[in-house]
């Protein structure tokens, strides 16, 4: 609960002051109850309604910002499909074209920059929204998803950096516990956790027991593995998969709790330290890990980034999906195509499959052929028993929840949010060049 949002609207809506303190001490209480006294809570409400006052219609660049017209929800960003690509591009063009190997634009697993002769990596992943009242996934899960990250780009992680907020009534504990997953994984593999930050979400002000964080890795290499690499002719090459976070939350939500032993390995990992310490890699274009959206979405955004055709052929897709998992989206109606499934996908020449396949083997991952890459539009598309389908990224990821099923049935006009979006985006990069000009003036 956010009660200095619950504060501005009331006020916006134009409650007087005593009532709106009235409301908002109901609610406190409700979070709080016996640990808060009446008068602690009105004494509460009240000085959040003043500095909400204080906080009101400030103008100026500093205070404001151009409003795109749609909420997080709506345009779903976050839920790896068509609103959040397009909003990640708008990110992109914000930033700019830095003068950096691989950067924001290319989509990539992760950024890149030259020093001394090697490459630096670096990468950052949220933990899993829905973890939050199971601390140790959420670090778990987020771990093997940057260390994912640095290795799909050819790179060796040397370095862990954890960053965890825990909203104000959330037992301290979920740290610790967080912290416990984060370091089961960075040690199993050989990789530090060195530095980070906690907090409270909101501070003060968002009450109740929600977290959220993220966790960061640092690589080196010196041969990047970048999707700008992939060329017609090349084959794709993709592993078994158990999922991770989102294949976790689809099962402790959708009642499979015992599915989420499945997701509890480093098969991808040991995969890519075995393709790292091998002559294999030279022969390697491009990786990813199959988690945007699932194959749908990366391979959307590997086309874009490369200009070219990929045709993904679901033959022996299916058997790549360990049986327990595949068995669960199968009986919830989740589309295994359009999910996170953390398998790892290798962009490579034809003549360097069979080496690529038999050293991912080497690590205990069984690893097949899944597709090609050809001169064409950038797009990707499917092929089932020998006949094209469509492959694009739907609007949001499979939905993979109760709740999330009864979201995606909402939908606004697509077209009008991105006009919006876009617009915001402009206003964003026209008050970025107006705060350039006045730090460079002073």
């Amino acid at each position: 609960m956010d009660a200095e949002e619950i504060a501005r609207r009331h006020l916006a809506d134009g409650i007087p002051d005593d009532e709106i303190v009235r409301l908002l001490s109901r609610e406190v209480i409700s979070i709080k109850r016996n640990r808060v006294t009446p008068e602690y809570t009105e004494a509460f409400a009240r000085a959040v309604v003043t500095e909400v006052r204080n906080s009101t219609g400030l103008s100026g660049d500093l205070f404001t910002f151009e409003p795109s017209g749609s909420t997080m929800g709506e345009f779903g960003v976050g839920s790896r499909g068509a609103g959040d690509f397009f909003a990640h591009r708008q990110i992109a063009r914000i930033i700019g074209r830095p003068d950096v190997a691989v950067g924001v634009e290319e989509m990539d697993d992760a950024g890149a920059v030259s020093a001394g002769g090697d490459y630096i990596v670096v990468t950052v992943d949220g933990m899993h929204s829905r973890l939050s009242d199971f601390p140790f996934l959420a670090g778990f899960h987020v771990t093997r998803a940057t260390l994912r990250d640095v290795y799909v780009m050819g790179a060796k992680p040397v370095a862990l950096l954890s960053d965890i907020h825990v909203a104000d009534d959330g037992d301290v504990a979920k740290v610790f516990d967080y912290t416990a997953g984060v370091t089961a994984v960075g040690e199993a593999m050989g990789v530090p956790l060195v530095t980070g930050s906690t907090l409270r979400i909101g501070g003060d002000m968002v009450l109740g027991s929600r977290m959220t964080g993220c966790v960061g890795a640092v690589g080196v290499t010196s041969h990047l593995t970048a999707r700008e690499e992939i060329a017609p002719g090349d084959v794709l090459l993709m592993t078994e998969g158990a999922g991770g976070g989102t294949i976790a939350t689809a099962a402790i939500y959708s009642g499979f709790p015992e599915v989420v032993e499945e997701t509890i390995n480093l098969h991808f990992l040991r995969a890519c330290e075995a393709l790292i310490g091998s002559d294999a890699l030279a022969g390697v274009h491009a990786m990813t890990d199959v988690t945007n959206g699932g194959l749908r979405g990366d391979a959307y955004e590997m086309a874009e980034t490369a200009g070219c055709r990929i045709v993904v052929v679901e033959d022996e897709l299916r058997s790549l999906v360990r049986p327990n998992v595949l068995a669960m989206l199968d009986a919830l109606e989740i589309d295994y195509l359009g999910v996170s499934l953390d398998s790892l996908l290798v962009v490579a020449p034809p003549e360097n499959a069979a080496e690529i396949k038999q050293v991912v083997g080497s690590a205990g991952v069984a690893m097949k052929e899944i597709g090609f890459v050809e001169e064409g539009a950038a797009e990707s598309v499917l092929m089932v028993n020998g006949r094209i389908r469509d492959f694009s990224p739907k609007f949001r990821e499979s939905a993979y929840t109760p709740v999330k099923k009864v979201v995606d049935a909402e939908k606004r006009d697509f077209e009008e949010m991105k006009a919006g979006v876009r617009r915001a985006a402009d206003a964003a990069i026209a008050k970025k060049e107006r705060m350039l000009a006045r730090l460079r003036s002073s």
